[in-house]
């Protein structure tokens, strides 16, 4: 029997798809790192109600209050003007406000300064920090108290209702303490009835024996943490919302530890105005709505600016809302579960008990102040449901939409009761010439570490180090390249120190190798062997390395926030670019240069 020759691999050479895939690769990481280094520059957007104004127009008028301007871009009902000093922003804003329409939005923002071809490529620049582009930062702390009280107010309040309807005489509620109350009953009998009714109808509080005919009632731990992150999600919406107003597409609301919110604002140096607007108060009302304007109606729109014809006189405000949670209904469709006080379910109950068939809409104002401190009110119909049945204090909307829907309506309705006090308990403000100084700073020290690394490995390994040092180089642009193509990524200076030790960790990589690949050769083997037992060797060593760092990443990423995000994020990027060049660009550099040498050795 005669046996097959095995078949001959070639040591180090790569397959033609692997360079497509590797230039590819690096000419797209290129193209979205380009915007990055022509930066960004300053401008006042205008939002037209109708027709804009003339480019000429806007440009004499600015030039009479010497206000330098690079360009006036208009496209459609939206104009945008750019100026050559950033610190002309909230002059010019000023400007534009008085001379145009009263129905127009000025807003402050930053434009790319790459070329328009590249940004049609839809590639932009980094996203900058705070700390980086100055602005504003608020700490705000949420009163949960004031939630947990009105809730126990509502149980408490639906108790003595109870007792009501059963004549239960003599039954007594009063405040034990923040989250609870205690009811004190007549008899063992009234007390089975009481408890009975908390255990159906309120099975989210705890409910325990207080001497011999009373009752401890208070909010379960479970209850108290749902309670809190609906709050402060809706919190979060709305901040977010109200922050439009401030045209700053930058800014970060994050929630920040069990019931505090985070509100970075880059590019605002004004703190009244930033406050004026996130100290704005909502409210919510239901509304009988007419077919058509009558005396006694008013026009409020709906979300999509259709109007819609309703009573002056509101059937009940939003304070009396203690709760509104999204959900499936029984035919599997969303809705919105809503919980009334006692007071706001027998309003709703008379009126509802009259006007069955009837549509009734749900009214959401928010108020704010504007430049001058004058109060502006906003209103707007977020929803318009038929009233099947004879409501009370709780009752649900049906016809929402899908769930998300739903569960922003859920929020919306919320805003307008459970919005729980906020103080602001901290407040920064970094100027712009202190973020450009970071900036400037922090490059500097970037560029440092790089020359004295690409210095070190040129020196050290020769004629590999120069390959480490291409590598390098490549690894840092794949980063800032995909640090401008997360949508959620912002450059912080501590990112910028993450960037810095991605290039210990980037070299890394390639000291591993090489160092197997001098082993290999004192061993008296080949060079294009040594090569290829150098790389598969130090493979493993290098993806536990990397792997166990970037898992200490991960964790603070997720734990952290803000300027620990920051750092995360680059370093957590960072090892993935530094991988993928330190193994596959540097394998693919040195099978192009010395791959026609090391055919000659072959594995049989």
């Amino acid at each position: 029997m005669q046996l097959k020759p095995k078949r001959k691999t070639v040591l180090n050479h790569y397959p033609a798809w692997k360079y497509v895939v590797l230039v590819t690769t690096i000419i797209i990481m290129l193209l979205s790192a380009l915007p990055s280094w022509f930066g960004e520059e300053a401008a006042v957007f205008i939002k037209h109600k109708d027709n804009g104004i003339a480019p000429v127009t806007l440009k004499h008028q600015l030039d009479s209050h010497s206000v330098d301007i690079k360009r006036i871009d208009q496209k459609g009902n939206s104009t945008t003007v750019v100026l050559q000093d950033a610190a002309d922003q909230n002059k010019t804003k000023g400007i534009l406000t008085e001379f145009s329409n009263k129905d127009d939005i000025v807003t402050l923002g930053m434009v790319p300064a790459a070329p328009s071809w590249l940004l049609e490529m839809g590639f932009k620049p980094i996203k900058l920090g705070l700390d980086l582009r100055g602005g504003v930062q608020f700490l705000l702390d949420v009163d949960m108290q004031q939630v947990f009280r009105s809730h126990a107010d509502q149980a408490a309040d639906s108790v003595k209702a109870f007792a009501r309807e059963n004549r239960i005489r003599g039954l007594r509620v009063h405040q034990s303490n923040a989250d609870g109350f205690v009811v004190n009953t007549p008899s063992d009998e009234a007390q089975r009835a009481v408890r009975q009714y908390l255990r159906e109808q309120f099975p989210q509080w705890g409910v325990q024996g207080k001497g011999d005919l009373g009752l401890s009632v208070s909010l379960k731990e479970a209850e108290k943490q749902t309670l809190t992150n609906l709050t402060v999600q809706q919190n979060l919406q709305t901040m977010r919302s109200r922050i439009e107003e401030l045209g700053i597409t930058e800014a970060a609301v994050q929630r920040q530890g069990e019931h505090r919110i985070r509100i970075e604002l880059p590019g605002v140096q004004d703190p009244a105005a930033a406050k004026n607007v996130i100290g704005a108060t909502a409210s919510l009302a239901f509304y009988e709505v007419k077919t058509s304007p009558t005396p006694g109606s008013m026009m409020i729109p709906d979300d999509k600016g259709a109007p819609v014809y309703v009573s002056r006189k509101p059937i009940l405000s939003g304070e009396h809302i203690v709760d509104a949670r999204a959900g499936m209904g029984e035919m599997g469709t969303p809705e919105v579960n809503i919980s009334l006080d006692a007071s706001g379910g027998e309003m709703m109950s008379d009126y509802s008990a009259k006007h069955i068939g009837d549509p009734m809409g749900t009214a959401y104002s928010e108020y704010s102040r504007d430049s001058k401190g004058n109060v502006e009110q906003t209103n707007t119909i977020i929803s318009i449901a038929t009233i099947q049945s004879q409501l009370g204090n709780r009752f649900r909307i049906t016809g929402v939409g899908q769930l998300e829907e739903a569960q922003d309506l859920a929020l919306l309705l919320r805003a307008g009761s459970l919005t729980a006090p906020v103080t602001i308990v901290e407040e920064r403000t970094i100027g712009p010439s202190l973020g450009a100084e970071n900036i400037q700073n922090g490059f500097a020290a970037l560029a440092l570490g790089m020359g004295l690394t690409l210095l070190f490995m040129a020196v050290w390994y020769r004629k590999l180090g120069w390959v480490a040092n291409l590598a390098l180089l490549i690894n840092m642009v794949m980063l800032l390249g995909l640090i401008a193509l997360l949508p959620g990524a912002v450059l912080t200076l501590p990112g910028i120190a993450g960037l810095v030790l991605t290039i210990g960790m980037a070299v890394d990589t390639n000291v591993l190798i090489f160092e197997r690949i001098k082993e290999k050769m004192r061993e008296g083997r080949s060079f294009a062997q040594s090569i290829d037992l150098g790389f598969s060797s130090a493979f493993a060593t290098i993806l536990d390395s990397n792997i166990t760092t970037l898992i200490s990443a991960a964790t603070l990423y997720a734990i952290g926030n803000g300027p620990i995000q920051g750092f995360a994020l680059t370093l957590g990027l960072g090892l993935l670019t530094s991988m993928f060049t330190g193994i596959f660009a540097s394998r693919a550099v040195i099978n192009l240069f010395w791959g026609k040498d090391a055919r000659r050795d072959v594995r049989v």
